[in-house]
């Protein structure tokens, strides 16, 4: 039987975290791409350092796309807020390593006459929901990106003008009969422009906007508070420490509440089962959560490079289903074509949405009219609800 009383610890990133300046940047060309031709094949891998972007990997696509990288670099660091003198958006040097995709991963992507367009890597994707939120997303690490999220809102607008891009947080919430009920430790380290600010003085600044996003009595008079615990933190961002696409794959999920099948998400087009088929994976746990049929589910997909159709279907409801467990399974490949195609179809991923996916988690967020956060959806429910 599964503990009822415990204490779980998620953590999150800024987008100004040097590992999701990256992501951003990965994205914004993947996005780009796209915008010019919507079956384009990208694998867009992004190091920075100070005053220094590299960008390389595999590309099929428009010319005219990858003759605009440096310009898509550096509006993404502009949006961001780097304008100091380690890394600043106008004078860094942008570094454009893309060639062509290579013709032996081609061939194995391609449709043709005589095959199915198939995956294009080999891999095991997890999705995951839990009904502990308003997204069905695992508490620690929903509040974690949500606390963040505030403080790079109220830094962008000025009304913070101490706030610096790079920050991270980490929550440890306490669950009671299974349920989250309160915070007993508060981590938050932000980058500041002073070297003269305390670190009471940050924590004045952060309090009340970390106290704005969590829940009302989750902290007490006994929920310990770390703020810049190592003190003075004026040098960030790549300056600081470098960066690198895909470093971040457990904020970018579920925080280790569930499990991570290894890919990285940042810079893949959708042909890349790593990224689109653990977005279908989240897609299908949420709608067996939101259909009542569970109160957790992990879903598990494989699949082969060049193989159209996954290779399995794993479901599991943590002792928490209201039907079994391979009931669920069938229910589910009823209900989506899971090959890639038919994920891209299903969730009109073929589309530039994926660079707001680079900070502050890729679930948990709500749909957007352009297609954006599509596997956020919920209309499975009346689907699996009829399949079981």
């Amino acid at each position: 039987m599964s503990r009822q009383n415990y204490i779980f610890t998620s953590e999150s990133v800024s987008e100004g975290h040097p590992d999701k300046v990256c992501d951003r940047i990965s994205d914004a060309v993947l996005d780009a791409f796209l915008a010019e031709d919507p079956v384009s094949r990208v694998a867009c891998e992004t190091f920075a350092t100070t005053n220094r972007v590299v960008i390389g990997g595999e590309v099929r696509g428009p010319q005219s796309v990858i003759d605009r990288v440096e310009d898509i670099a550096r509006e993404c660091v502009r949006d961001i807020g780097y304008e100091q003198d380690g890394f600043h958006w106008q004078n860094m040097t942008v570094d454009n390593y893309l060639h062509e995709q290579s013709a032996h991963i081609a061939q194995g992507v391609d449709a043709s006459s005589d095959k199915e367009e198939g995956a294009g890597d080999q891999g095991i994707m997890f999705g995951y929901a839990v009904d502990e939120t308003e997204h069905l997303m695992p508490a620690p690490i929903h509040y974690a990106h949500a606390m963040l999220r505030r403080l790079a809102e109220v830094r962008k607008s000025g009304a913070e003008p101490e706030l610096e891009p790079d920050a991270k947080s980490q929550l440890t919430v306490r669950y009671e009969n299974g349920k989250p009920v309160g915070v007993s430790s508060i981590v938050l380290s932000t980058q500041h422009r002073s070297e003269d600010l305390t670190q009471d003085q940050v924590r004045e600044i952060v309090a009340p906007y970390i106290t704005e996003v969590l829940p009302e009595g989750w902290i007490t008079n006994e929920t310990e508070w770390w703020v810049n615990p190592t003190g003075t933190f004026v040098i960030g961002g790549p300056d600081g420490d470098a960066g690198l696409t895909g470093r971040k794959i457990i904020v970018d999920t579920y925080g280790g509440a569930a499990p991570h099948g290894g890919g990285a998400f940042s810079g893949k087009d959708p042909t890349k089962v790593d990224r689109s088929a653990a977005y279908a994976a989240r897609y299908l746990a949420k709608n067996v959560v939101a259909a009542g049929l569970a109160k957790r589910c992990t879903i598990q997909l494989s699949y082969a490079i060049g193989v159209a159709k996954p290779l399995s279907i794993y479901a599991d409801t943590h002792g928490t289903g209201e039907v079994h467990e391979t009931q669920i399974e069938k229910a589910v490949a009823q209900a989506m074509d899971l090959t890639p195609r038919g994920i891209r179809e299903h969730l009109q991923m073929n589309k530039p949405i994926f660079q707001r996916t680079a900070a502050y988690g890729h679930f948990g967020r709500a749909p957007e009219a352009d297609g954006g956060f599509s596997w956020e959806k919920t209309d499975l429910v009346e689907v699996l609800k009829k399949s079981v």
